[in-house]
């Protein structure tokens, strides 16, 4: 194929994307936000959550400028690789918007939807998911794509993949603190202290928790595998230049990119629930297989499309091998971590029965399992790597990250369904809309954990294949052919990784328990000044919660993101570029294992709370659940912002390193 029309076809699946996020959009809002209380607590949600990312990119604008301005001075004087940091910057930003925008439109349509039919409800929130999944696939795939065909220059390419970091590492970290503080905070106060029902509108921290599900789990996510996606394709096209050579190497990523959106599509329109009957279990299943249906469809025709773009492009088949490697241990990865956090599996059955021992026998019980979980998905990287490199060698690797990530679209609609079914949960409770209509809502937000699960295996899966194949591009374009073990730098570099993980987890898990302390606070004044807030007759100041979470979020995230900028150029510009490789290393390895082990322990311990939530082990109130509440408050840090937070160090390390690579040479050569 000419390799104009395929940019055109590159450019025209990006538009395709961004096409279908406007009909989306258009049939949700046409679906009624309901009656004026849930109108109300919606738009508090909506206010809480536009107040944050505002703040959010007042700070992140001045971080811009000041890397902006280093590209430009020390990296490309063009300044071409600042321009396409700033084009990175933008677009990420851009779709977490977006996604955030519509998912806080969403939150009471769905609700409303399931006063009448259960089917309808669920359709609703997969759609404003699939609005942040195409947003993100869309904007990175034309963003990317209209950079690299003015700029044919790697080094350009790799300034927008940066840009794309920049993002995450803000609304990633930054949102996971904003979450885990008002969720902590809420939990600690309204269920064990007050024992309040979740999601009780006289709790004040309430809508900053409802807030902090769109910040975290929508915002954050979406800048997360954003980041991975344009990662993957980045270092794809980098390393496929130098073996592809240069118009072969850059366009074949863009166009399995450009495939997966295709597909992605169509596995979306194949989501179409139906109606079943007013029964729990039977509702989460019938949710469960209507959406696999799509992951299901989307993978098959990916597979077909892809070889055949392979073979006929490239001429022979093992780059296609390496793709389906990466593919095939996602979706095992997915399956493994259903496993561990499922409540219909042994590990977390195991938790739940612990509770009746007490919190602490739950809290050891929480994290044996998930050291345990860390097992499956390090070998299944370890076995698509090793795959991978026989197939297509270095590049080989990258295409595996490719593999793994190509149907984002589809798979990112099912994770940020689950905080859409969660605030619709949140919502007919506030707004006492039945016991039915919260039943539907609930069996909705059950399924949206267990996605919500699958999404940060699978974004922490994804995020150690595309650090991989960053390693591979920093070898690349460090020139750096054997990073010996002998070596005292690669050794320092190496500890120095391993170290990083743990002090990033450390200072993320500090700001959650500073923003938690501040919020229990704020709660207990609250109860304790505002006569009749307990009995229902006065309205708690929720604004001063969101206010708190917000404040605590910016001031905790920015000793983390200066460390992960900062230690990759003192050691490159100290010990050199083999420095910076065992770097790379040992934040890998660290930082995979710390991340898989939070997030499924984090996942257990509150699917666990669920589980004896639904009658089992003396259900709500008994001394086994109030130590599973207690589980799931430790959990909570741990899966949504320390764990997920660990994905952006592993990448961004890369990234940071392969841009300042040229640099540490120069200095070395001196």
């Amino acid at each position: 194929m000419d390799a104009m029309v395929l940019r055109i076809l590159i450019i025209l699946a990006g538009v395709l994307a961004l096409g279908f996020v406007a009909y989306l959009v258009a049939t949700i809002l046409r679906e009624s936000p309901g009656n004026e209380k849930m109108r109300e607590i919606s738009h508090a949600i909506r206010q809480g959550a536009m107040a944050f990312l505002r703040r959010e990119f007042f700070t992140l604008a001045i971080f811009t400028v000041v890397v902006f301005i280093i590209l430009a001075v020390f990296i490309d004087p063009k300044p071409y690789v600042a321009i396409a940091y700033l084009c990175g910057t933008f677009t990420s930003a851009l779709a977490g918007w977006l996604g955030m925008n519509i998912a806080t439109l969403a939150n009471a349509r769905t609700a409303n939807a399931a006063i009448g039919s259960w089917a309808r409800a669920l359709k609703i929130a997969f759609s404003s998911g699939a609005v942040m999944g195409f947003c993100v696939v869309g904007l990175g795939l034309l963003g990317l794509a209209i950079v690299a065909f003015i700029w044919e220059d790697s080094h350009v390419w790799l300034g927008f993949a940066f840009g794309a970091s920049s993002v995450a590492l803000f609304l990633r970290a930054g949102g996971g603190i904003f979450t885990k503080s008002a969720d902590v905070g809420a939990d600690l106060v309204g269920k064990v202290e007050k024992g309040i029902p979740e999601d009780d509108p006289r709790n004040p921290a309430v809508i900053a928790d409802n807030v902090g599900d769109n910040v975290g789990d929508v915002a954050g996510m979406g800048s997360d595998l954003y980041e991975s996606y344009v990662s993957a394709i980045a270092a794809s096209m980098v390393l496929g230049v130098i073996v592809l050579g240069a118009v072969k190497g850059m366009l074949l990523p863009l166009a399995l990119s450009g495939v997966g959106i295709v597909v992605s599509i169509i596995g979306a329109l194949s989501v179409r629930p139906k109606e079943v009957e007013a029964d729990f279990e039977k509702q989460i299943a019938r949710a469960h297989a209507t959406m696999n249906r799509g992951v299901y469809v989307s993978n098959a025709l990916m597979i077909i499309a892809s070889g055949l773009i392979i073979w006929f492009y490239v001429g022979e088949l093992g780059l296609f091998w390496a793709l389906i490697s990466g593919l095939i241990a996602g979706f095992l990865i997915a399956l493994a971590t259903e496993y561990f956090t499922s409540a219909e599996h042994k590990p977390t059955k195991k938790i739940a029965q612990a509770a009746e021992s007490g919190a602490a026998v739950t809290i050891i019980e929480g994290i044996a399992s998930g050291l345990m979980s860390t097992v499956i998905p390090i070998l299944l990287v370890a076995i698509a790597t090793v795959l991978a490199y026989v197939f297509g060698g270095l590049l080989g690797i990258a295409i595996a990250a490719m593999g793994m990530i190509v149907n984002l679209g589809m798979l990112l609609a099912m994770d940020c369904y689950g905080p859409i079914a969660d605030n619709s949960a949140g919502i007919a409770q506030m707004a006492g809309l039945g016991k039915e209509v919260r039943e539907r809502c609930e069996a909705l937000d059950s399924v949206g954990n267990t996605t919500a699960a699958l999404g940060k295996g699978f974004a922490i899966a994804s995020a150690a294949l595309a650090s991989l194949a960053w390693l591979a591009t920093y070898f690349a374009v460090a020139k750096i052919e054997v990073a010996s073990l002998t070596n005292v730098a690669v050794i320092t570099g190496v500890l120095i990784g391993g170290m990083l993980t743990f002090i990033f987890c450390a200072l993320a898990m500090r700001g959650v328990g500073s923003g938690s302390f501040a919020i229990v606070n704020e709660v207990r004044r609250q109860f304790r000044e505002i006569k009749g807030l307990m009995e229902g007759t006065a309205k708690p100041d929720y604004v001063a919660c969101v206010d708190i979470a917000t404040k605590r979020a910016l001031k905790s995230m920015m000793l983390p993101g200066i460390l992960v900028l900062a230690v990759p150029l003192i050691l490159g510009f100290t010990l050199g570029p083999e420095a910076v490789a065992g770097l790379l290393v040992g934040s890998l390895l660290t930082g995979f294992l710390m991340a898989v082990m939070m997030a499924n322990a984090g996942g257990a311990w509150d699917n666990a709370k669920k589980f004896i939530e639904a009658g089992n082990y003396g259900g709500k109130g008994s001394e086994a659940h109030k130590a599973a509440v207690i589980g799931d408050t430790v959990g909570d840090p741990f899966k949504d912002t320390a764990g997920p937070s660990l994905n952006i160090l592993i990448k961004l390390v890369g990234k940071v390193a392969v841009i300042f690579g040229p640099v540490f040479i120069t200095l070395v050569n001196l």
